[in-house]
C-alpha cells in the first residue's frame, strides 16, 4: 500500500518508460525493474520539501541539480561552509540531520563511507530521529549490505520508508545529471522519488529487497577498480617496451575492450595527472567492502584482492585524495 506522501510542486522532469520486469539470474532471485530517462512529460509531481545530507564531491552537484529544477531543498553538512553556495542560491539549512528529516517529506543522504552513513542516519542527532509515517529516507551512499539494512531498520522503527540508491558515476556525471541509481527497498518510495532520481540521473533500476542495491554497487566498483589497475599496468608496460602509451589508449578505444573510463582517464595518466573525480580512498574502500561481500558467500575474487593491495600502496604514498587513476603510481619503479 502506498505511503501518504505530500505533494505540491509541478515541474517538467525527465520521465521514464513503463518499467519492464525480468527475473535476475543471480543468488538474489529478485525482480529487477530497469528504466531509462529518455522521454519528457509535463506536470510531474514530487515531494514538496526535499532534504539533502552530505555535500561533498558528489552530494553538492546532486543537490544543486534538484535545486535548479525547482525543488524546495533543505541541506546539511558536517562542515557548514559547504552548504553556503547552495544556501546562496535559495536552499534552506538545518543544524542537524534530524532537523532536516523532520522538516522534509523525503531526505537524501550522500556520505563517504558506511561509518559516516550510519552515524548521520542513526546517531544521536541522526535523520532517523526526524522520521515519521509519510516520510522517506533515500541513502545514495556506497555502503555494505549490513549497514544499509541497519539504517533501514532505524528508519522503519520511526515509521518512515527507506530506499537504498547507491549511484554509479563520478563527479562529472553528477554535475551533468547522468548518474545511474541502483535502488532497493520500499517500492512506493521508489515510485514517489522517481522524478527526483531522474533529475539527478539518466538510468535507474529497482532491485527488490534492501541489500541488493548495495551489493550491485560494490560489485560494479570492484570490477572498475580491477580494470583501472590492469589498465595502469598496460600503460606502464607499453612505455617500457618503447611504445607510445597514448597510442595504446587510442587502440583500446577502438577495440572490443574500449570503455569511456580508459579514453577519459588515459591521457592524464600518461602525464601523471590525476584530477579527482572519484577519490582513490573511496575506490579502495569499495574494493574492501566488495572483498568482504565475496567472503560472506565464499566466492573467490583473487584479481580484486590483488588490485586492493595496489590501492593500499597508493594510499600509503599519500594519494588518498587523488583520483583513483593514481593507482598507477603504486606500480612505478616496481
Amino acid at each position: 500500500m502506498a505511503m501518504p506522501w505530500s505533494f505540491s510542486l509541478q515541474v517538467t522532469v525527465p520521465s521514464l518508460k513503463s518499467p519492464t520486469s525480468y527475473n535476475q539470474c543471480s543468488s538474489f532471485n529478485t525482480n529487477v525493474r530497469c528504466q531509462s530517462a529518455n522521454e519528457m512529460i509535463q506536470g510531474v509531481e514530487f515531494p514538496s520539501r526535499v532534504g539533502f545530507l552530505g555535500l561533498g564531491i558528489m552530494g553538492s552537484p546532486m543537490a544543486l541539480n534538484l535545486l535548479r529544477s525547482g525543488c524546495d531543498i533543505t541541506v546539511w553538512n558536517r562542515t557548514k561552509s559547504k552548504c553556503d553556495p547552495l544556501i546562496s542560491l535559495g536552499a534552506k539549512y538545518e543544524a542537524s540531520p534530524a532537523e532536516v528529516a523532520s522538516a522534509c517529506n523525503v531526505t537524501f543522504a550522500m556520505l563517504a563511507d558506511p561509518e559516516s552513513a550510519f552515524d548521520v542516519a542513526c546517531g544521536p542527532n541522526g535523520a532517523a530521529k526526524g522520521m515519521a509515517p509519510g516520510k522517506g529516507y533515500v541513502d545514495v551512499s556506497t555502503v555494505d549490505c549490513v549497514t544499509s539494512k541497519s539504517i533501514c531498520k532505524h528508519v522503519k522503527d520511526r515509521g518512515g520508508a527507506f530506499l537504498e540508491a547507491p549511484v554509479s558515476g563520478s563527479k562529472k556525471p553528477a554535475e551533468d545529471g547522468q548518474l545511474i541509481f541502483l535502488t532497493a527497498g520500499d517500492k512506493p518510495l521508489y515510485d514517489t522519488v522517481g522524478p527526483l532520481l531522474d533529475i539527478m540521473g539518466k538510468f535507474r533500476l529497482y532491485l527488490g529487497e534492501v541489500g541488493n542495491g548495495a551489493a550491485m554497487k560494490l560489485i560494479v566498483n570492484m570490477i572498475m577498480g580491477s580494470m583501472m589497475a590492469t589498465f595502469s599496468e598496460g600503460l606502464l608496460l607499453s612505455e617500457k617496451v618503447g611504445l607510445d602509451p597514448n597510442t595504446l589508449v587510442e587502440v583500446i578505444s577502438q577495440s572490443a575492450i574500449g570503455a569511456p573510463m580508459f579514453s577519459v582517464k588515459g591521457p592524464p595518466m600518461v602525464k601523471s595527472q590525476y584530477p579527482t573525480a572519484f577519490p582513490l580512498k573511496h575506490q579502495q574502500k569499495d574494493l574492501r567492502l566488495g572483498l568482504s561481500l565475496a567472503e560472506s558467500v565464499s566466492q573467490p575474487v583473487p584479481i580484486a584482492a590483488v588490485a586492493n593491495e595496489l590501492y593500499k600502496v597508493a594510499k600509503s604514498r599519500g594519494l588518498s585524495e587523488e583520483d583513483f587513476s593514481a593507482v598507477i603510481e603504486a606500480l612505478k619503479g616496481s
